[in-house]
């Protein structure tokens, strides 16, 4: 049962990679066939980033109030409407409001997803499926840019295809929340102790001795929750309050750290970087490195931790980042031309690797587990709304630091993924093996 209610959950990610992945081997299709000018394909392309930010902070709220199952039926709800409008769209107006509905459905599974797998999966399998979540969505993204690598397969991305198919896994979610449970500890939080236990009794099984792990939430996580009773509602000013700095500061600040060491930036421009020094080669192959390797990541995260996988594999995007900026170096120098199409591949492919199995879905599965319950909405929805503004300023800017210095814009990169590695040592929590009610006794203690 929880293998099936992940399976069902992430479900919700593959629209989050449908989405992200869709503008950009359709636009050739939507701007003849609706003969739209740049501008308008612009406004198309760039509002489902708006979307997704006001998503990623009212996911957070919603997912506290209703639960995170009634969550996902709303952000699905809105999915298919934006499709939909997309695929009926006669003009920019109705493309807009779609792809608006879409990105916002794509900011709420961007918080809930990760939160509910977190929530249901035993401590031993909770970083690896919440893992999954990732690589789900990197596969979507691969899929739809495989669509552009020849003609009649960039006919199937047209805007009247990606559309009607992105419906099929809404359909999925929106039948498969009917026959998996609620999450025990948000009904543990609502005090709905009979529809808690009944729940943790059908995600471990008919058969199963649920007595340990309901004791240790109703132990240490109702006491918790008792003491919460008389405060009011969580809002974003509370998460700066000092009993629940510490939590933020991990959360939020791994993902400044993920989304500001460039990974926006070098996805999104990786074939002008392969041109720009001087070899055209296939992304496709890079998307689907990050699958591959975010999937041994999800197997490993649970088995080496947290911590030493961010900063095992926050090595490798440093060496990535200064292999890179000397492919540039040398081009910029006329030096050792031969070189320079090596170093650069070797360089992006070290850094893709490494991000995706370590810094790309660790940090969401930190998020997941880092947050007292009482703030975990407000809280987790504060940080992916960091994640996807951090996300937004990469990409902008990246043309603009390139224009500046190529290789500069790589040293850059290094330090601030160096300087990540210091914050993992410092001031991330290792949560490896332990409940989400021991890590909060854990993160008070310190």
């Amino acid at each position: 049962m929880v293998y099936f209610t992940t399976f069902v959950a992430v479900c919700g990610s593959h629209e989050f990679g449908t989405c992200a992945g869709y503008s950009s081997p359709t636009q050739d299709a939507i701007v003849e066939e609706l003969g739209l000018s740049t501008a308008e394909y612009s406004v198309f392309g760039s509002i489902l980033t708006f979307g997704v930010m006001i998503g990623a902070i009212t996911g957070g709220p919603i997912a506290d109030f209703v639960g995170r199952k009634w969550t996902m039926r709303i952000a699905s709800a809105l999915c298919v409407a934006g499709w939909l409008a997309i695929y009926f769209a006669e003009g920019a107006l109705a493309l807009d409001i779609g792809r608006l509905a879409t990105g916002y459905g794509m900011g709420v599974f961007s918080y809930v997803v990760p939160i509910f797998i977190a929530e249901i999966t035993p401590k031993n399998l909770r970083g690896a499926l919440t893992a999954v979540k990732q690589a789900k969505i990197l596969y979507e993204h691969s899929w739809l840019e495989l669509q552009a690598w020849s003609y009649w397969q960039k006919a199937l991305a047209c805007s009247k295809f990606c559309p009607l198919a992105s419906l099929i896994p809404c359909a999925v979610l929106l039948f498969g929340l009917f026959f998996i449970p609620e999450s025990p500890r948000w009904l543990a939080k609502t005090g709905r102790e009979k529809e808690f236990e009944a729940a943790l009794q059908k995600l471990r099984g008919k058969d199963a001795d649920i007595s340990e792990e309901a004791a240790e939430i109703q132990v240490k996580g109702f006491k918790y929750i008792e003491t919460l009773q008389p405060l009011p509602k969580a809002s974003i000013l509370d998460l700066f309050q000092r009993r629940y700095l510490s939590s933020v500061i991990i959360g939020v600040g791994l993902m400044v750290i993920q989304q500001f060491g460039g990974i926006n930036g070098i996805c999104f421009y990786t074939s002008n970087i392969f041109e720009e020094a001087v070899l055209y080669s296939s992304r496709l192959k890079s998307k689907f490195l990050q699958v591959i390797v975010t999937a041994i990541g999800a197997a490993l995260v649970d088995r080496a931790g947290r911590k030493p996988l961010l900063l095992i594999l926050g090595t490798g995007l440093v060496l990535g980042c200064i292999v890179t900026a000397l492919s540039f170096f040398l081009k910029v120098h006329d030096l050792a031309a031969d070189a320079v199409p090596i170093l650069a591949v070797t360089g992006i492919l070290l850094y893709i690797a490494a991000f995706s199995a370590g810094m790309g879905a660790v940090p969401w599965v930190v998020m997941s587990e880092i947050f007292p319950i009482n703030i975990k909405g407000v809280a987790g929805g504060f940080a992916t709304l960091v994640n996807w503004f951090g996300a937004w300023a990469v990409s902008y800017t990246f043309n603009y630091l390139m224009s500046w210095s190529s290789y500069g814009t790589f040293l850059l990169y290094a330090v601030i993924n160096a300087t990540g590695m210091v914050f993992v040592i410092t001031v991330v929590l290792e949560t490896k093996g332990r409940s989400l009610e021991q890590i909060q006794v854990a993160i008070n203690r310190e």
